[in-house]
């Protein structure tokens, strides 16, 4: 079975992380393994050497529920969900597909609500954690951005809705981080790519934020976290 949450370090938590095999995502994934964690990943592409893994589109929601139960079952339970898979084209909205501007939707929002409901037997059994990631675009809106604003919102929505239902039984953690150094920005057209002098952090601290709510013992509610940089223009 898996672990007891209750160390503080981390140690010998099993943790299921959605989009782990780049971003903020692999981030989480690294910083667990040295925590002494047990790290699994649903994503589109193998993440790094070892770690346990199920290949899943997490716009198709039932594949993401069913990769959850798997892992979970192949595991012997979970201890928390880290939800880092996102998505966005920016674009103005009479310009942007319908595919896309729904995709975007599904897999940076139903998708959450998808792998968090289909795991949530397993963190019940263990007094476990979810922290979904939502964005500083999911309390402050731009142009260009209705989906991914409209997906953020909802996870903002959907994760203060969750961490009452589930107060005493799942730790429930809202993360909404300002824009990082990944791959997250490399195939939008040049005008919504951010500039050489933009300020991004490290996606490594935004996952020591992510460690520290999973730290804390039952009981110690990490309700929210805003990690960006200190001249992040989308906050507050």
């Amino acid at each position: 079975m898996s672990s007891s949450n209750s160390s503080p370090s981390g140690a010998g938590r099993t943790v299921l992380v959605t989009g782990g095999s780049s971003g903020l995502g692999a981030a989480v994934v690294t910083a667990v393994t040295r925590a002494g964690g047990r790290p699994l990943v649903l994503d589109r592409q193998p993440p790094g050497d070892g770690v346990p893994w199920v290949e899943c589109d997490l716009a198709d929601t039932r594949a993401a529920e069913e990769a959850t139960r798997e892992l979970a079952g192949r595991s012997g339970g979970l201890d928390a969900v880290v939800t880092a898979a996102g998505m966005d084209v920016p674009g103005r909205l009479a310009d942007v597909p319908r595919e896309t501007w729904e995709r975007i939707v599904t897999v940076d929002l139903l998708a959450t609500v998808a792998v968090v409901r289909a795991a949530l037997p397993y963190l019940e059994t263990s007094r476990g954690n979810v922290v979904t990631v939502a964005s500083t675009l999911g309390v402050k809106a731009v142009g260009d951005a209705t989906a991914y604003c409209a997906a953020k919102f909802g996870v903002v929505g959907f994760t203060r809705s969750l961490a009452a239902e589930l107060a005493g039984s799942v730790g429930v953690t809202l993360l909404v981080p300002g824009g990082m150094r990944t791959a997250f920005f490399d195939d939008r057209d040049p005008q919504y790519r951010p500039g050489p002098d933009a300020k991004l952090n490290d996606p490594a601290d935004t996952a020591a934020a992510v460690m520290f709510a999973l730290s804390q013992p039952p009981g110690c509610a990490v309700r929210e976290l805003v990690v960006c940089a200190e001249q992040e223009t989308s906050y507050p």
